[in-house]
């Protein structure tokens, strides 16, 4: 049987947050097509890339929706013309490993079970509202809307948590999902964040000390480990949601099953059976260990993804980018720790003329062009020779050496 059509809603959170609810509950109970949301704010070409795809058959924007027609001069995407599988309610846009786009497949079951057990595990009762900081084309963002859905409440969404709004007992909110940037703006500005019965904290790696802080200025935090593939975090604090079950695999490669797993990738049989087992597993690019009492512990990531403020970059992409600026000759990216986005990303360059290297502001500038403004470079190195592996890729290690030595 197929499923339903796909809509891409290309919708700013706030001023666009009623119609996309008013989509995600239809989506849900089956009475409207499945929907794609994506943030208008990308570069068109982001956005042209990402519809050839996933290939909806309509887009709708503020101005109203309208047929999608795909460019006959770019190649059909692999699978392209596929059905949606049945129950599937919600398309989410992810870069993945590679920053090749991927179409994350969820179904309402999925995304229902998600919602329930993380209100029952943080307690929260019928009726509790959410506020919704985060971009809502991320699957942290759609959670807080299907959490508020199945709570029966209209939750509060905002494009930008204003870290001088220290009254937020005023926003009548009880709870809200954050990701490590935006806790530690808010306890910088000495906001009053035990105003929520609790706090989902997650999307990137947590400082050391921004929990300290945190509980200590009285806020209930609750660290979340998850993604798309698992319709947002599937551990709290550790600990697997009820029925979901979590493992090391092969290599350490964290793994997961459970209601709350991805159907596959749109238009993209091929990704999707390299981590979706018949077995039920799906093999993430994670790295860990559940100790003997059931707790996961992660240690890295198997590939070299940034999580920058809760957004994933693909260096290699952005990398790419850069090599395309006539000042550049070598460019390599990377994620250092950083104590406010968990990682910023850093660009590694070698001139194409040392008396005239490029700056930051003219790398950023050429990033924020094709991609997101999260993507572009914080960090600068310059350096003579890129360091280089065997395989002739750049050695990320060196690298990630000479900027400690730079730094000291």
């Amino acid at each position: 049987m197929a499923g339903p059509p796909l809509h891409a809603l290309l919708l700013p959170p706030a001023a666009g947050a009623d119609r996309l609810l008013d989509a995600l509950a239809a989506a849900l109970d089956g009475s409207g097509p499945a929907i794609l949301p994506l943030n208008p704010g990308l570069p068109p070409a982001r956005v042209a890339d990402l519809l050839h795809a996933f290939t909806p058959a309509t887009v709708e924007t503020l101005d109203g929706a309208e047929r999608w027609r795909p460019d006959d001069s770019r190649p059909a995407a692999p699978g392209t013309g596929a059905d949606l599988p049945d129950g599937t309610a919600v398309v989410i846009a992810t870069s993945g490993s590679t920053g090749e786009p991927k179409g994350v497949q969820l179904s309402a079951d999925a995304l229902l079970a998600s919602a329930r057990a993380s209100l029952d595990r943080i307690g929260a009762i019928p009726g509790t509202r959410w506020l919704c900081p985060l971009p809502t084309s991320h699957i942290a963002g759609l959670g807080v809307l299907v959490r508020s859905i199945v709570s029966g409440t209209a939750p509060v969404v905002v494009d930008r948590l204003d870290p001088a709004q220290r009254n937020l007992a005023r926003l009548g909110c009880e709870y809200v999902s954050l990701v490590p940037a935006q806790l530690r703006r808010m306890l910088d500005a000495g906001a009053g964040l035990s105003a929520f019965g609790a706090i989902l904290l997650g999307g990137a790696a947590i400082p050391s000390g921004l929990l300290t802080g945190a509980r200590a200025a009285g806020a209930r935090v609750i660290t979340t480990y998850g993604m798309s593939e698992t319709c947002g975090g599937c551990v709290y604090d550790g600990l697997p949601l009820d029925d979901v079950g979590v493992r090391a695999g092969p290599g350490g490669r964290i793994q997961i099953t459970g209601p709350v797993l991805f159907s596959g990738y749109r238009n993209r049989p091929d990704l999707t059976a390299q981590v979706l087992g018949e077995d039920g597993w799906f093999t993430t690019s994670d790295l860990g260990e559940v100790n003997e009492t059931g707790h996961l512990f992660i240690h890295g990531r198997a590939d070299e993804m940034i999580n920058t403020g809760g957004h994933k970059v693909a260096p290699t992409e952005v990398a790419a980018i850069l090599e395309t600026v006539p000042s550049v000759r070598e460019a390599a990216v990377f994620g250092e720790p950083d104590s406010h986005w968990g990682e910023r990303v850093t660009a590694v360059v070698v001139p194409a003329s040392f008396a005239n290297p490029p700056n930051l502001k003219e790398l950023r500038a050429a990033v924020s062009r094709k991609l997101p403004a999260y993507a572009a470079p914080r960090a600068l190195l310059i350096v003579r020779a890129m360091p280089l592996l065997p395989s002739g890729k750049p050695d990320l290690a060196t690298v990630r050496g000479i900027g400690r030595d730079q730094a000291t």
